[in-house]
């Protein structure tokens, strides 16, 4: 979520969960200058202190249907992950669930490099 205008109305488009990353835009130009979310209100996309799950729940939501129209939906997304950002919803995803994206790759990294290891192993043995 990046710094926000006046509060809009939202407005939902249904629209696929993963898009390809916007290239035609001016190499020169910041992926966030697109961003939707610049011109909603940022009590949306970060939680108040002390709000009811109920609550929180509905304002995420609705902020992922913001993120779904969004054309820079996916560098938000890695943005967000790369950083890590501990809080709000940033590319269509909560902070818990950017938690779990984080530990499948750590252990899709992890699960590659003992593949490695062991064709490494396997090629010097076969070798030898």
């Amino acid at each position: 979520m990046l710094q926000p205008s006046s509060h809009q109305s939202l407005q939902v488009a249904a629209v696929p969960a993963q898009r390809e990353p916007v290239r035609d835009r001016d190499d020169d130009a910041p992926w966030h200058t697109e961003a939707v979310c610049r011109r909603d209100e940022a009590g949306l996309f970060f939680a108040p202190s002390k709000e009811p799950t109920a609550a929180r729940l509905s304002r995420e939501e609705a902020a992922k249907r913001v993120c779904a129209r969004c054309p820079v939906m996916v560098e938000c997304r890695e943005h967000a992950l790369l950083q890590p950002e501990p809080y709000g919803v940033w590319g269509g995803l909560t902070a818990a669930e950017r938690r779990v994206v984080l530990a499948r790759r750590r252990r899709r990294d992890l699960e590659l490099k003992k593949a490695a290891h062991a064709a490494g192993a396997a090629g010097i043995a076969a070798a030898g």
